[in-house]
């Protein structure tokens, strides 16, 4: 725990987008400072501090005059007032911040309390009332890569079709399922070299929904070219597969699946809920429409069902775009330039 400088919580045991950012970016961090998770639901492999060595938190870390807490959730931050200014841990406290909407005043209560506080884009910074800094999320462009092998093609999956059309994550109403279902039954008749899948689980409250969504395509006679695939045990290589992703949320935080597929090489589609309109190019990496717009999002999805060549095309742009501006590293130095501004500033 003396080499531990950068505490990371994660007080959330169900997979979530935030969980996801802390299991992707805690060992790219891990690599030029030490850094250490704490909480439940976390692979092994992340390097981790003990709830029974809370205790270590009130000596400072070794060459340095505090120590981090990063916090990415209400939970996380209220643990870390505590920890500093009632338990009196040697400690300086960080927020990130993906909101796109105003905070309430316990949020706001929080927030003032922090020492440093991070938005993940533009647009959620604008709903900050405090002096922040941006840092977008950033993807691993090792492990979400161009396709390499035979079982990265579409052919692999053993689906009908030339072309694979996908949109992943969560089913239910936030997400947009519906308006990709609704797009693929009104596209697909008139482009028969495609086929859409849909990755991710469904839980029970989002049921009916889902249920809902099969009965409109066995009804459009579409239910050998519109899958839903549950949750897979890695989607990697169906980014990989697919031509177009589509992200057709009506609202998100920030929304880490167009990275991923543009880092697979592969085009994307998608709303302008969370920073998807901050991390796409129209044009050259794909196309943003409004969210909830149900003409718009089909009418842009048409567009690269109809020329697959200029699909490719852009599904390569996308790679280079992700590989230039949105790499892990990246955003992993940024947060260590964040850290490094608290531990040089002069304190008492």
């Amino acid at each position: 725990m003396r080499r531990v400088e950068v505490v990371a919580p994660n007080f959330k045991r169900r997979l979530s987008g935030v969980t996801s950012t802390v299991v992707q970016l805690i060992p790219q961090q891990a690599n030029a400072l030490g850094i250490a998770t704490l909480g439940p639901g976390l692979p092994r492999e992340l390097p981790k501090m003990r709830w029974w060595q809370l205790p270590a938190l009130f000596a400072r870390p070794e060459g340095k005059p505090f120590r981090i807490w990063h916090a990415r959730r209400n939970t996380e931050m209220l643990a870390g007032v505590v920890l500093k200014h009632v338990l009196r841990a040697p400690l300086k406290l960080v927020f990130t911040s993906a909101a796109q909407r105003r905070h309430r005043a316990y949020t706001k209560w929080l927030i003032r309390r922090m020492d440093a506080v991070v938005a993940t884009s533009a647009r959620s910074g604008s709903f900050l009332d405090v002096p922040h800094r941006v840092v977008m999320h950033g993807v691993d462009t090792e492990r979400f890569h161009p396709p390499r092998a035979a079982e990265d093609r579409w052919e692999a999956a053993g689906l009908p079709g030339r072309y694979g059309v996908g949109c992943f994550g969560r089913v239910r109403h936030q997400k947009g399922t519906d308006l990709f279902v609704s797009a693929m039954i009104e596209l697909l008749p008139r482009h028969p070299e495609w086929t859409a899948v849909i990755l991710g689980r469904v839980t029970a409250e989002h049921r009916g929904f889902a249920e809902d969504l099969r009965r409109r395509i066995e009804a459009a006679g579409l239910a050998e070219r519109i899958l839903f695939l549950g949750e897979v045990p890695d989607v990697r290589p169906w980014y990989r597969r697919l031509s177009l992703y589509v992200a057709p949320s009506r609202n998100e935080g920030f929304g880490l699946t167009p990275l991923e597929a543009m880092a697979s090489q592969t085009a994307v589609v998608a709303s302008d809920a969370g920073a998807y309109a901050e991390m796409i190019e129209p044009g050259r990496t794909g196309q943003v429409v409004p969210a909830g717009d149900q003409a718009a999002l089909t009418g842009a999805i048409e567009a690269y069902l109809a020329d697959p060549e200029t699909t490719a095309a852009q599904g390569k742009e996308a790679r280079a775009h992700v590989c230039d501006a949105f790499a892990l590293a990246r955003e992993a130095d940024t947060l260590r330039a964040v850290y490094e501004d608290l531990w040089t500033a002069p304190h008492p």
